[in-house]
């Protein structure tokens, strides 16, 4: 960053009553892609990084204390090392000592390991996960597969799709 300070005297006034002009010439990027995501510059760095889907307000705020950034600071200010340590810590939280209960995959089912996943991947193992209990065949894959509610909610009165059906009126 570099600052520029000018200061303007008149030979009339009291020195100090100064004018200063600050010139600031920073790079600034309106847009900013961490972790696949296109983020607005004019966002702060803790909201910004909420923007990634599968990092939430808990880990947005764990990862600028590990890095000790400022949280009111715009996205756009980032330099490309600055965002190169964001995906870092989102790509693996666990590699950068955070604890285990951080990582949206404790146990992967298909490697066993404890894996944080963002964007399309998390949402292509969503899916998976799905397609899974629908083709073994159990409770919560059948409620999937007829588009019912899933985790014990009452569906006698809510959650009724379609029209709404009224009381018929007689003509008079």
């Amino acid at each position: 960053m570099v600052t520029i300070i000018r200061n303007f005297q008149d030979a009339n006034k009291p020195q100090t009553n100064q004018m200063r002009l600050y010139i600031m010439s920073e790079e600034y990027n309106h847009i900013v892609r961490i972790s696949g995501s296109d983020i607005d510059g004019q966002e702060n760095l803790l909201q910004g990084l909420t923007r990634i889907k599968g990092v939430g307000l808990r880990l947005s705020r764990a990862i600028i204390n590990r890095l000790e950034y400022d949280s009111s600071k715009r996205l756009g200010y980032l330099t490309d090392a600055e965002i190169k340590k964001i995906e870092k810590i989102v790509k693996d939280p666990v590699s950068s000592d955070f604890p285990g209960w951080y990582v949206n995959r404790p146990r992967d089912r298909m490697s066993g390991r404890m894996l944080h996943l963002t964007g399309s991947d998390l949402e292509f193992a969503h899916r998976n996960d799905i397609d899974r209990l629908r083709r073994i065949k159990s409770w919560r894959g059948v409620r999937h597969s007829l588009g019912l509610r899933v985790r014990g909610q009452h569906t006698r009165t809510t959650g009724r799709g379609g029209m709404a059906v009224g009381v018929s009126r007689k003509k008079l």
